[in-house]
């Protein structure tokens, strides 16, 4: 895995300069090969590509313990258990709703009383607090990016294209019939990656083992387009790609992905704007969580980058600084690969120049886009025919909530950031946090 990592920091694809995206005729599957690629997929159960098994919590486990149990048992998503005691669960709970509840946290003082009136549970939460014990059934999906999906044994590929290119990132998996445990385990979007990545070849990334499929040349050859001549639609977003310069404090970044419905920021460079590397919430909740340290919101973001990302390359030998950027011309292939190694749910494109940022190119840099897990997903959901593809749909239902309820995307008045300072605890929700 390490050397995997190491390989894919370096691009393999030579740099040129990108066509104008006006300019590209997009290349499209094969139609007779793709028909056999979606038999193959009908065909794939979610039974055989469970990748591990359900972490459950009961609905009343305090927040802050939740946050423990995420850490300890090295899961990304915990299921929270149903009152009712039947065996079924009520909702999730992972470091997407870990950084919405720590940045709610953190600008409680924003809120108006005409706000909590029309957000119950902004309120309920509040309500909570006070008393002392926040339940982690509150503050499931309080990031409005981790809704409970549950799926028969028996669903196809095809299923999982459907759900995970809307934007969902995991699916409970049922039990069949008979059996004594009521589910099987979790599917990510990153296994369903996994699962592509092994059908175009065999692959070497660090997921379980996947069902043995016969790898198809025509689906290599597929993916083996570069990425700007493929309709990914967030490619040559420019400016509306979601980043935060290097001097901002960790505090900005959590609120800029909970306003904005994204589970990492690219992390500018202050002076150039070129892409310095990326935090993700699993690297805020890892980080903030378990620290002891007041001061870690108001830390700016290059510290926190320098403290998570450096030492993990010198542990392992992982090449992780920065590895999460791509060219136009890096194949589809390439970047499933590098997706995979860097257990990433989105990289940024950068522009192939290897000159220094142009006048016109803003506070951007290098930066010109992003592809993320749902936009490939949905090149393979598009192929399968499966109506109503919208990767960005839930994003654009989060950027519009946090709209309406006047947010700072990202810049906090300075009365916040005061708040925030000496709030923080060992798992930062703990002792009248709010």
């Amino acid at each position: 895995m390490a050397s995997l990592s190491k390989r894919l920091s370096v691009s393999s694809i030579h740099s040129r300069r990108s066509a104008s995206p006006a300019s590209i005729r997009f290349v499209a599957a094969p139609n007779t090969e793709s028909e056999e690629w979606v038999r193959v997929w009908e065909n794939t159960t979610a039974q055989a590509l469970v990748e591990g098994p359900v972490v459950a919590v009961d609905h009343e486990i305090a927040v802050e313990d939740a946050c423990d149990l995420l850490l300890s048992e090295g899961t990304s998503c915990l299921a929270i258990k149903s009152a009712d005691a039947d065996g079924h669960y009520s909702g999730l709970f992972d470091f997407a709703d870990v950084n919405a509840f720590l940045t709610f946290a953190a600008t409680r003082h924003t809120y108006t009383p005409e706000h909590l009136q029309s957000h119950p549970r902004v309120a309920q939460i509040l309500e909570a607090a006070k008393a002392g014990h926040v339940p982690v059934q509150l503050v499931s999906n309080l990031s409005e990016k981790n809704p409970l999906v549950e799926l028969a044994h028996d669903a196809s590929v095809i299923t999982l294209l459907a759900i995970f290119s809307s934007g969902a990132h995991r699916v409970l998996v049922k039990s069949p019939a008979g059996s004594s445990e009521s589910h099987l385990g979790m599917i990510s979007d990153l296994r369903l990656l996994a699962f592509f990545s092994a059908f175009a070849r065999s692959s070497g990334a660090a997921v379980p083992p996947l069902p043995k499929i016969q790898p198809s040349s025509t689906f290599l050859h597929y993916v083996s387009n570069p990425l700007g001549t493929l309709p990914l639609p967030s490619l040559n977003l420019h400016f509306e790609v979601v980043a935060v310069h290097s001097r901002k404090s960790v505090l900005d970044a959590m609120q800029m992905m909970s306003d904005l419905g994204v589970s990492s920021v690219a992390v500018l460079e202050e002076e150039s704007g070129n892409l310095l590397s990326a935090i993700s919430v699993t690297d805020i909740g890892q980080t903030v969580v378990p620290s002891q340290s007041n001061h870690i919101l108001t830390m700016p973001v290059h510290q926190l980058v320098s403290q998570i990302k450096m030492p993990q390359g010198w542990t392992d030998g992982a090449d992780r600084y920065p590895v999460y950027s791509v060219f136009p011309s890096s194949t589809l292939a390439y970047t499933i690969q590098k997706v995979l190694a860097t257990n990433s749910h989105r990289l940024f494109v950068t522009s192939e120049s290897n000159g220094s940022a142009s006048p016109s190119a803003g506070l951007r840099g290098n930066l010109s886009g992003v592809v993320s897990i749902g936009d490939i997903l949905s090149l393979f959901a598009r192929i399968a025919n499966i109506p109503d593809v919208d990767p960005a749909r839930m994003q654009r239902h989060r950027r519009a909530s946090s709209s309406s309820h006047g947010s700072t995307s990202g810049v906090f008045p300075e009365h916040v950031r005061s708040a925030s300072r000496g709030s923080l605890r060992r798992t930062s929700v703990q002792g009248g946090l709010i």
